[in-house]
């Protein structure tokens, strides 16, 4: 699977870290920056290349989802939310990142570095790239219900 990454300064570490956990994985890796550990840079343009990118290889028919990292997840995940047609979710453990898909069918996953312990952030990241879209009639219709407000505004409702 292509993994699209993006983060700032306060997940450069952990970024580079789960680049090689995934590649040892087989995954393709996107690194979309930080590409070096700047204290002033600033995660939205990472943020939202890497879900440009995921948004643009699932419209060409590539399998590829992503992970945006920063000290909380919490910007980096309203950023990435900002590209039309990406579902961006926090997750704060594996469960709750498995529910991101299964339900959600989110696309990238938000990971705060300074909330977890490595090895508990690469669990995070490693539960929701193997859980599936459960595909059931009822996330379909919500998410459905979401991409038509996106689409059309509050007419769509």
């Amino acid at each position: 699977m292509k993994v699209h990454l993006g983060t700032d300064h306060a997940g450069f570490d952990f970024k580079e870290v789960l680049k090689g956990h995934l590649a040892e994985a087989g995954h393709e890796v996107v690194d979309h920056g930080a590409l070096e550990y700047d204290a002033l840079d600033d995660y939205p343009a990472f943020c939202i290349a890497a879900a440009q990118a995921v948004v643009e290889d699932r419209a060409a028919g590539v399998e590829a989802l992503g992970v945006v990292i920063g000290g909380s997840g919490n910007g980096e995940q309203m950023a990435a939310n900002l590209v039309s047609g990406a579902r961006t979710a926090l997750a704060w453990n594996p469960e709750i990142a498995k529910l991101a898909r299964q339900h959600n069918d989110a696309q990238l996953v938000a990971v705060g570095a300074r909330q977890h312990p490595e090895d508990e952030a690469i669990a995070i990241v490693d539960a929701f790239l193997a859980e599936p879209f459960s595909g059931d009639e009822r996330h379909a219709r919500r998410i459905a219900i979401m991409a038509d407000y996106e689409e059309q505004g509050p007419a769509a409702l």
